[in-house]
C-alpha cells in the first residue's frame, strides 16, 4: 500500500497549527493569541487519550476535560475514525453559554449517541478513534473557523447567549484551545500511518436529529460522500441490501456541502479513501442502541474495507481503474 502525501506538504490555511516536534507544547500563531497578552498554558495529561498537550488556562479549568481523547489507540486496522460532535461539554469558563439544562441536552449541543456509536464501531473494526472533547456550540470542529456557523448565535431556533457577541480575541482563544488541538491530533495520527507506509481509510461518524425545522427524517443511516466513491458506493450497496432500512445517499446532509471541514481538510487533501456516516439519534440514544447500529455499520463496512485497492491515493486508484478499462 502506498502512502498519501503528508498534510504538511500541502499548504494549510495560515491559522492552522501543525503538531510541532516537542511532544508537550503547541505553537499558537500570533494572530490567534489573546490580543492583550499571550495565552498562558500548562501541560495536561489525560489518561484516556494518553497524550500531553497545553491547555489555555483562560478557557479551561483544572476539572475540564482535554480537547480530544483517543479510543482504541492501539487498533490495528489501516483506518482512522473521528467524531467531531461527540461531546456536550462546555468549559466552565464559558458558563454553559447561558443555556438552560434542557437546551444543553438537545441535539444543538452535540451529536447525541455519537460517542458510543463511534467507540463501538472502532472496537468492531479494530481501529483508532479520535473524539472531540467539547460541544459544537463552543466551536464547530467541522466548519472553517471563519464560517458564520462555526460559533453559532442561533441553532435550530434556540438563541445561544454566550455566542451572540464573540469578538476576535474570544474567537481566537476558542480556536487555539479546542479546534487546533483536535485537528492537529488527527493530522498526527494520519502522519503516523504515513510514516509506516500506509494510506489509511478515514471515517467521520455523526448522528442526526430525527426532526429538524419541523421536518421528519426517515433515514436510519445517511452516507455522505463527494468525489471519492471507494467506500461510499459499496457501503450504500451493502446497506440497501439489508431489509427494513431506509438509507440516505447524501441525505439528510450532503458530503458536497461547501462549508464542511474535517473530511475536506484531512481526507480529500491527502487523497485517502473516506466516507461520512450519519445515524439517526433516536436509534442510538442509549448504549444498547449504539452497539446495535455499530454492529450494522461494521457488517456493511466489512466488504468495502476489505478491498485492498482502496488503500492508496485517489489519483493512483483512478489511474489503475482507467488502465483496466
Amino acid at each position: 500500500m502506498s502512502a498519501p502525501p503528508r498534510d504538511t506538504q500541502a499548504n494549510p490555511p495560515d491559522w492552522y497549527m501543525d503538531l510541532k516536534p516537542s511532544r508537550q507544547h503547541w505553537t499558537i500563531p500570533k494572530q490567534h493569541q489573546t490580543l492583550d497578552r499571550k495565552i498562558h498554558a500548562r501541560p495536561y495529561r489525560d489518561a484516556q487519550s494518553r497524550s500531553t498537550m497545553t491547555l489555555p488556562i483562560t478557557l479551561m479549568g483544572p476539572t475540564d476535560p482535554p480537547p480530544y481523547t483517543i479510543h482504541n489507540e492501539s487498533g490495528k486496522a489501516p483506518l482512522l475514525l473521528v467524531a467531531d460532535h461527540a461531546s456536550p461539554v462546555i468549559p466552565s469558563a464559558l458558563h454553559q453559554l447561558g443555556l438552560d439544562a434542557e437546551s444543553l441536552n438537545r441535539h444543538i449541543t452535540w451529536d447525541i449517541g455519537s460517542a458510543n456509536l463511534a467507540r463501538g464501531l472502532a472496537d468492531l473494526l479494530d481501529a483508532p478513534l479520535i473524539l472531540a472533547g467539547y460541544s459544537r456550540l463552543v466551536i464547530d470542529l467541522n466548519r472553517q473557523v471563519d464560517d458564520s456557523t462555526a460559533i453559532p448565535a442561533i441553532s435550530d431556533g434556540t438563541v445561544i447567549p454566550g455566542n451572540e457577541i464573540v469578538d476576535e480575541q474570544q474567537r481566537s482563544s476558542r480556536i487555539a484551545a479546542f479546534f487546533q488541538p483536535y485537528h492537529a491530533a488527527i493530522s498526527a495520527r494520519l502522519d503516523h500511518f504515513h510514516s509506516n507506509g500506509i494510506a489509511p481509510a478515514f471515517l467521520s461518524v455523526h448522528t442526526c436529529t430525527p426532526l429538524l425545522n419541523q421536518l421528519q427524517r426517515p433515514w436510519h443511516i445517511g452516507v455522505m460522500w463527494d468525489k471519492d466513491p471507494r467506500i461510499a458506493v459499496p457501503l450504500l450497496q451493502q446497506l440497501n441490501r439489508m431489509k427494513g432500512l431506509c438509507i440516505g445517499d447524501n441525505q439528510p446532509y450532503s458530503g458536497r456541502h461547501p462549508h464542511d471541514f474535517t473530511i475536506d481538510f484531512h481526507a480529500e487533501r491527502r487523497g485517502i479513501a473516506h466516507v461520512g456516516i450519519e445515524v439517526r439519534q433516536d436509534l442510538v440514544s442509549d448504549a444498547a442502541g449504539a452497539l446495535k447500529w455499530a454492529e450494522i455499520l461494521a457488517a456493511a463496512l466489512a466488504e468495502p474495507l476489505a478491498e485492498p485497492g482502496i488503500y492508496c491515493p485517489l489519483q493512483q486508484w483512478q489511474a489503475g481503474a482507467a488502465a483496466q478499462q
